[in-house]
């Protein structure tokens, strides 16, 4: 009998988890200029639509599964279509779990497109049974996270859930994320932070990581632009004045001539952490989505590492 390899298939890829050193990874992302990103990263990449791509291929692997689907509207701000479909994506997700595909007929009724998305690795997970996981998403999406853990739970994994900062784990910006690991073979737990805590090193400042002067403190949270995908630009025109209350003073600086606070892209992927000289393709609002909406690679490695996907001497070196 042939024993297939241990495969990591990774939905809605991007680049963050990816540039962890992830295991015989299969990406699957559908932007062209992030697949490109990948591709140039030597990370295999599949350009294709998640929600329509079978799971038959990878059956009979052994597999881990990792999944940041496109942050949905679930917060209370704004105009909370997001939270009005939270309780037809909590349905979504039971009937997956129990072998019943609702998606297309509850994602008709959604009042934000992205709603559904969430359910889409329950999918995976009842196909697969894969091995370990691990997901991730903004605070708002942390319910869902706990919904998956009881599912899977009820299944016979060990699972945890909760918020972690990026800053408290060697980052220079405050980056709240949900996070969601889970196994079959071994206890899991979330990482303890790495600093801030006593007797740890402090929170990384901006200035540390960028060389902009005067913050003392991590930047505000990169993210990747007023699109159907994220929130705003990294530090765009509407935090101009939120910057500027962060840092405790204003960080104007002049480059060729012109004052501003917005980071070029090199910067925010400073600030994600990510390996100087990755180049990021597309346009430059191309480059800002997909800088801003990935994982930042070390708060990945440690959510990773505490998954058991990756080990220790697969982590990332942090800036600090």
């Amino acid at each position: 009998m042939i024993r297939h390899p241990l495969l990591t298939v990774h939905g809605f890829a991007g680049i963050g988890w990816s540039e962890t050193g992830l295991p015989n990874e299969v990406g699957l992302e559908l932007d062209a200029a992030a697949c490109l990103t990948r591709i140039n990263a030597g990370h295999s990449t599949i350009r294709c639509d998640v929600t329509a791509y079978p799971t038959a291929p990878f059956k009979g692997y052994r597999v881990n599964k990792i999944d940041s689907p496109p942050c949905p509207g679930f917060g209370k701000s704004g105009k909370k279509l997001g939270l009005q479909d939270l309780p037809r994506v909590h349905q979504a997700i039971e009937d997956l779990s129990r072998g019943k595909d609702t998606r297309a007929a509850i994602g008709a009724v959604c009042l934000d497109w992205r709603s559904i998305l969430t359910a889409e690795p329950m999918r995976w997970h009842y196909d697969l049974q894969p091995e370990r996981i691990a997901m991730e998403q903004v605070p708002s999406v942390l319910p869902v996270w706990e919904q998956y853990a009881g599912i899977l739970q009820r299944w016979g994994y060990s699972a945890a859930t909760g918020v972690l900062d990026a800053a408290d784990y060697g980052l220079g910006q405050t980056r709240k994320r949900a996070v969601l690991i889970a196994s079959r073979i071994d206890d899991v737990q979330l990482p303890a932070p790495t600093h801030g805590g006593l007797g740890q090193p402090p929170h990384v400042a901006m200035a540390n990581v960028i060389g902009w002067g005067y913050t003392q403190r991590p930047a505000p949270t990169v993210t990747g632009g007023g699109t159907a995908t994220g929130g705003a630009e990294p530090f765009g025109n509407g935090t101009r004045q939120a910057m500027k209350r962060h840092a405790g003073t204003p960080a104007w600086r002049d480059r060729d001539g012109v004052h501003h606070l917005r980071p070029t892209i090199a910067e925010s992927a400073a600030l994600q952490g990510f390996r100087p000289g990755l180049a990021f393709q597309g346009g430059a609002g191309q480059q800002h989505l997909i800088v801003g909406n990935a994982v930042p690679p070390p708060l990945a490695a440690v959510v990773l590492e505490a998954a058991g996907i990756i080990r220790q001497t697969s982590r990332l070196a942090v800036a600090a």
